[in-house]
């Protein structure tokens, strides 16, 4: 039995999969599987995983048709035979000490999984820039074995579900999969909400080892058409929550608080031409959340209430207060220009040139 399967979901991917695999293939921990499933990949990404598994007998290659994320990682956990199991996006990749202390760790206490800080990036080489990313950023929860089912503040962590490993029985026995929805993003949210849901003992660790790409265009991020996507996530997760009494009761409340953050993202990120209609759905459900008796306020920040206060209460001031927010985030985002006299704002997604004032003027 390996110590750990690495499941690296594959689609059109060939920019960056090189880096990828060698990251994974050059482990210090040797003793892992790598499961690489190709979602129906149209560019070399299908050959470049043939090539290095004619040089790695670890590697194991599940060739499919494209049928989206969700059902891709189901395929490579349903396939895994370690003892953990870790996640590598294919556009991202890892430090080479990343699973033998991850897995050190883990057997060592016991856990259900552990998870690490990691680094988002942009560029490569010389251009490369680093964003630390903190999993707790109030310092308090870090080295400690720690219990979500007595602690719902666990759930606040930064929701991802790849900078970790976890333990493969532990997961077949909850049978926590990835939804199925075809084409859809954002699947991994009732992953991780079901990984804090059942779990008893995790681990959290201030070290960076896992470094996230956030250039590539054809992330899911930048995906702006996919409007209810998240919507459709927490109908999944509330599924969940439904078929269990005993897991409504304890987690019903902050499932409410991911919604809501989880929906502010989705928010945010869509094309204005979609904003009114998904703000309609958005406040209609949190009404039938109060209507219910289901939304715990004391699990909100402060902030948050006032906003969802707003929400429930009237949809038109809560549109026009978060969008001028946007549009003073927006105005205050300058960035050089190349041309001296000029400086660049970005307004909204669009770049607008304007003519800097002499300094003799």
């Amino acid at each position: 039995m390996p110590k750990v399967s690495v499941i690296i979901p594959v689609y059109n991917v060939e920019k960056y999969l090189r880096e990828c695999l060698d990251s994974v293939i050059n482990q210090t921990l040797k003793d892992i599987e790598i499961i690489c499933v190709n979602d129906g990949s149209t560019d070399s990404s299908l050959s470049i995983l043939e090539e290095y598994a004619k040089k790695d007998k670890r590697i194991k290659i599940i060739n499919k048709a494209n049928s989206g994320y969700g059902h891709t990682m189901n395929v490579g956990i349903d396939n895994a035979t370690g003892e953990y199991i870790g996640i590598v996006e294919p556009d991202d990749y890892i430090k080479l000490d990343m699973y033998e202390s991850l897995y050190n760790k883990a057997t060592e206490y016991d856990l259900d999984f552990i998870k690490a800080d990691f680094y988002r990036f942009t560029g490569s080489g010389k251009d490369k820039v680093l964003f630390y990313n903190h999993l707790d950023n109030t310092n308090t929860y870090y080295n400690k074995i720690l219990n979500p089912q007595n602690d719902l503040n666990t759930f606040n962590f930064i929701m991802h579900t790849w900078s970790g490993i976890y333990k493969t029985d532990f997961i077949n026995k909850n049978h926590i999969r990835h939804n199925e929805t075809p084409g859809a993003s954002y699947q991994d949210n009732g992953f991780y909400f079901q990984t804090f849901m059942y779990a008893t003992k995790i681990y959290i660790l201030n070290i960076p080892f896992y470094m996230n790409r956030r250039d590539n265009p054809n992330s899911s991020i930048k995906n702006k058409n996919k409007v209810y996507a998240m919507k459709n996530e927490y109908d999944y997760i509330r599924n969940i929550l439904e078929k269990n009494e005993n897991l409504k009761s304890k987690f019903l409340g902050i499932y409410w608080v991911k919604k809501y953050n989880n929906y502010m993202f989705t928010f945010n990120r869509i094309d204005k031409k979609f904003k009114k209609e998904f703000i309609k759905v958005f406040s209609k459900e949190f009404k039938e959340g109060y209507n219910n008796n289901e939304i715990d306020e004391n699990l909100f920040r402060k902030k948050d209430l006032k906003k969802i206060h707003l929400l429930v209460s009237n949809i038109f001031v809560f549109y026009l207060y978060i969008m001028l927010k946007l549009l003073f985030r927006f105005i205050l985002s300058f960035t050089n220009s190349s041309d001296a006299k000029h400086k660049i704002i970005t307004l909204f997604g669009l770049k607008i040139k304007i003519k800097r004032r002499s300094k003799n003027a």
